[in-house]
């Protein structure tokens, strides 16, 4: 038998034939192996379809169980038709013995495995950025990594010592004995704000690796059948798909792949939370408009109707305060808060009285009053020729310019819900990690793709002249290749729509920078805001506020309880928890 046929056998006693024989009395029964985030269960190992389907019916509460090499899956659903369901995800195989991962080194990062409480606390942090199941207790990864059968890398910042990615290893001889000598990957999550490119790519080699090292003959994956990038991944380091099938239980956090698309399943992300939300609670939703979007609420006999975060709670007087952000400072000034110094040029207006403003401070910040979303944003404007592109292109956005000092900082977003402060980001420019290899315009499109995928196409880089201004002014042109384990910041506004990353810091927000941002809400008298601010560190009291946004993405701001705090303020009766702080 030639090595394809005999990997053709070996494949299709994997996805249907048990082992038989007297080898199949010395192998467990009925594998169920415990990942933390749900059991790993091995149906192959099942002696028949009914013992499998009851297993799936044995999964714990907020656990996601997943039935692996299912044997006529048809069989299996038709035992429980109303609690079971079949994964909409292909199978992929990598055949070990002719794996070249090549050698090709990561750039900016390292892998290494799990070892502490740490780091499982940074891979559930991963988790949750991703929307997949965390492991709780941590101790859990740390507990079962000594043992065989599951093994955990981690990527890790060269830099700041973060943990960007993770994959975990499932050794398929040391799990039940696999004759057939395989193993299998799962849980590959890449944080989506890391801006080193491959990350994913280094861990799956890395993995491949080291199941090579063992000995092993495979290595398996499941994907989701549209999750197109990795699936494209995948294929290009050698994987083949294969007839492989996967049961699940039907529970809410498999809901999505089981009840078929929504009528308004293209809502963006910062309209689905909040819908979500509502109908968790029993509140009737009807989507007016896909597009703006526009949402109708109704509990009670009572109708509330918004735009994403933008309810008609808010009122008229309130979201003109905001959108008008000379207006807005002037209000936050004259209620005693910190802004920075300002010049407005209205229509017309000559540019004389901005470049002596320049002057006077070295380095500002050009805006339209109105917008949003950073467009029309210049950041470190320093010269009068680059002062007056900047105002032409804030121009173009509104009529009024706005010149304003620029104060060094961080950028920290504080969402106040109800005048309370609900969640706390520190918002970071787009910036990318040379590799030595690709040019920078390669690594933004890289970055960009990522970014997109993590957001829902919310969040890109885009390739023009402010990118092309902040690359050149570091010495750089977009065509150059960035030396490996190099950062470039790209842009220096960090909008989320323009490839910014955000990081939560709620549990460490000072607490008179809280104060500030309740006390901004109230001079704009508005129920539900993202005060934009300028800090030294978010644990420290200095601060300007710079704007207030009238419809914050609360999506921006998992794991904190934005949207659950925000359908509280607009049925305040299904309120189920307290406030977050």
């Amino acid at each position: 038998m030639s090595r394809t046929e005999h990997r053709e056998a070996l494949t299709l006693r994997s996805w249907g034939d048990r082992v038989v024989g007297p080898a199949a009395e010395q192998l467990p029964h009925d594998v169920a192996i415990d990942c933390g985030w749900g059991r790993l269960i091995f149906a192959h190992t099942f002696r028949n379809p009914r013992r499998l389907a009851a297993e799936l019916a044995r999964e714990e509460p907020g656990k996601r169980d997943i039935a692996f090499y299912v044997r006529d899956p048809h069989v299996v659903l038709a035992l429980s038709p109303q609690e079971l369901f079949l994964d909409p995800s292909h199978t992929y195989r990598l055949w070990l013995s002719d794996f070249r991962g090549g050698r090709m080194l990561p750039s900016g990062f390292r892998i290494r495995r799990l070892q502490t409480l740490e780091d499982g606390e940074a891979v559930n942090r991963i988790y949750a950025s991703r929307h997949m199941v965390t492991v709780e207790p941590v101790s859990f990864f740390v507990e079962s990594a000594r043992s065989r059968v599951l093994t955990y890398f981690l990527a890790e910042d060269d830099t700041t010592g973060r943990i960007i990615g993770t994959v975990t290893g499932v050794d398929h001889v040391h799990a039940f004995g696999d004759p057939e000598n395989g193993s299998s990957l799962w849980c590959l999550a890449v944080d989506p704000q890391a801006p080193q490119p491959g990350v994913g790519r280094a861990l799956v080699i890395h993995l491949a690796e080291h199941y090579q090292a063992r000995g092993r003959a495979f290595m398996d994956l499941s994907v989701l059948h549209d999750n197109a990038e990795a699936i494209a991944l995948y294929e290009q380091l050698g994987f083949q798909r294969t007839p492989a099938f996967c049961v699940k239980h039907k529970n809410p956090i498999n809901e999505p792949l089981f009840i078929g698309p929504a009528a308004e399943e293209s809502l963006n992300p910062y309209a689905r939370i909040i819908v979500d939300e509502a109908r968790r609670r029993g509140i009737a939703v009807e989507v007016l408009d896909t597009e703006a979007p526009i949402l109708s609420f109704t509990l009670g006999g009572r109708t509330v109707l918004s735009r994403e975060s933008l309810s008609e709670l808010t009122s008229a007087v309130a979201m003109t305060l905001c959108d008008d952000k000379a207006l807005t400072s002037r209000m936050l000034r004259r209620a005693g808060l910190a802004v920075p110094e300002q010049v407005e040029l209205p229509k017309g207006a000559r540019l004389s009285r901005a470049v002596e403003f320049l002057r006077r401070h070295g380095r500002v910040v050009v805006k339209p009053a109105r917008g949003e979303q950073g467009a029309g944003v210049s950041v470190d404007v320093r010269t009068p020729e680059e002062l007056q592109k900047a105002v032409r292109k804030a121009r173009s956005m509104c009529d009024r310019v706005l010149v304003e000092q620029l104060v060094e900082g961080e950028d920290l977003r504080i969402v106040v819900i109800d005048y309370q402060v609900v969640a706390a980001a520190i918002r970071r420019p787009a910036r990318v990690v040379g590799t030595g290899r690709h040019t920078i315009a390669e690594l933004i499109r890289k970055q960009s793709r990522r970014r997109e995928a993590a957001t829902g196409g919310e969040s890109s880089i885009p390739l023009d002249s402010e990118t092309r201004r902040c690359v050149e002014r570091e010495g750089y042109s977009l065509d150059d290749v960035l030396p490996a384990g190099e950062t470039l910041q790209v842009r220096k506004t960090a909008n989320l729509h323009t490839g910014g990353t955000i990081h939560d810091v709620t549990a460490e927000l000072h607490p008179e920078l809280a104060d500030a941002a309740v006390r901004a809400a109230k001079a704009l008298s508005i129920p539900v805001v993202g005060l934009d601010f300028i800090v030294k560190a978010v644990d420290r009291p200095d601060y300007v506020v710079i704007e207030a946004n009238e419809r914050p993405g609360l999506a921006n701001h998992e794991p904190q309880p934005t949207a659950e705090r925000f359908v509280d303020l607009l049925f305040p009766q299904t309120a189920t928890r307290g406030l977050a702080r």
